[in-house]
């Protein structure tokens, strides 16, 4: 926690200060500087301060982490009995922050005959599962998910709880923040602990992407942070590991909500999904109109990949939103991304730059995808894209 002071003795009451304040916090009375509760301590006024009369300090008392013993806890999000994509991403960063916290790594499993699943969580790194398991817990809904793993928290006290930034994990988060009285950081691309307080250092894109932010809980517990899939590497499997099964209690007013699902229509796709894809090709404003897309859609079916989409073209309505790559889309991490007339800009950058190779093809020889493209292609994707296309199926016939 910061705090901020004159130090009367050396303020000559110049008035300087006032100027530096955007936030009109300082006013002069009897010739010393006084600092008021508009403060929101920026700091403008200790630097712009020529007599060292303004002093900004950290209270050390203040980032002293409060006791909590229950471990790290990840939400494992099921959907019809399967494990979501991200749960196994989300025990593989669990696991190196427990081994760093010498604490147990915990998985926290809700719905209706999903007991099977307790032998693949500890299987990739959980040492405890704690299970609800009831036939009003089959489909996500917002309260009884609530209430029951509220009561979960506050009885086995973990430190950590990580949630996939899927729908789900969007909707529950936030809404078990706030009833644990704890925050909440969204959408981590990185996860860390940092020195003796055990606190755990949330980064995110801010600001458009164009900064990272790090982010602490420094008061409250559990810390909780939702991550972006395919950001964090998936656990390994280990069918030898041993942990344990804990029952979380239930009763009927936890079990009541007042929504009731009626149905669920998964949504038609024809096409690969870009998240679970190991080769895209994308498309950007480069193209020129929506009908330009069929040159990579032939090239992604060569390659047998997915065709994907900067936000510029969803946004001119030439592909369905579902084919978004970047910060306000799919976060992806394939063996083969390649950018077709996508200029680079750094919100697009933070949903793909985790590939592992990456193909640019852009007549801009200065567009920012280059900077992080392994291979760059400078021409024409009217020629270039046709070209590498009869050269695949050349190879192919």
């Amino acid at each position: 926690m910061k705090y901020i002071r004159i130090i009367e003795e050396n303020c000559s009451g110049c008035e300087e200060c006032l100027s530096s304040c955007p936030f009109g916090a300082i006013t002069i009375e009897d010739g010393i500087a006084r600092i008021g509760d508009a403060c929101n301590l920026c700091g403008a006024c200790v630097d712009h301060c020529a007599f060292g009369a303004i002093e900004m300090e950290q209270s050390e008392e203040a980032i002293v982490s409060p006791p909590a013993q229950g471990g790290v806890w990840i939400f494992a999000e099921q959907r019809s009995g399967q494990l979501s994509g991200v749960v196994y991403e989300l025990l593989g960063e669990g696991r190196k922050l427990a081994d760093e916290l010498d604490t147990p790594l915990c998985a926290v499993l809700l719905g209706h005959e999903v007991g099977k699943l307790t032998g693949d969580l500890i299987a990739h790194g959980a040492d405890i599962v704690y299970l609800a398991d009831h036939p009003e817990l089959k489909d996500f809904r917002d309260e009884p998910y609530t209430a029951i793993i509220a009561q979960g928290v506050e009885e086995f006290e973990p430190e950590i709880f990580l949630f996939g930034a899927t729908s789900t994990g969007r909707s529950l988060a936030p809404r078990l923040a706030g009833r644990l009285r704890t925050g909440l950081t969204a959408d981590c691309t990185e996860l860390s602990i940092a020195g003796e307080a055990r606190l755990l250092e949330q980064t995110r894109p801010a600001w458009g992407g164009n900064i990272m932010a790090t982010i602490l809980c420094r008061r409250h517990r559990p810390q909780m942070a939702s991550v972006r899939p395919k950001v964090m590497k998936r656990a390994i499997a280990d069918t030898k590991r041993q942990g344990r099964i804990v029952e979380l209690s239930l009763n009927a007013h936890q079990l009541t909500s007042r929504t009731r699902l009626l149905d669920y229509i998964p949504e038609l796709i024809h096409s690969i999904n870009i998240e679970e894809a190991d080769i895209i090709v994308s498309g950007g404003r480069g193209l020129g109109d929506s009908k330009n897309f069929s040159l990579l859609e032939e090239l992604a079916s060569m390659l047998n990949g997915a065709v994907g989409a900067s936000r510029a073209a969803v946004d001119s309505g030439w592909i369905p939103y579902r084919h978004q790559v970047g910060q306000t889309g799919k976060t992806v991490a394939p063996k083969l991304y390649i950018a077709v007339g996508i200029s680079g800009a750094i919100q697009h950058l933070a949903g793909m730059q985790s590939a592992d190779v990456i193909v640019a093809i852009n007549k801009n020889a200065d567009a920012p995808i280059f900077q992080v493209a392994t291979y760059g292609i400078v021409g024409d994707l009217f020629e270039v894209i046709p070209a590498l296309t009869a050269a695949l199926k050349k190879e192919v016939s």
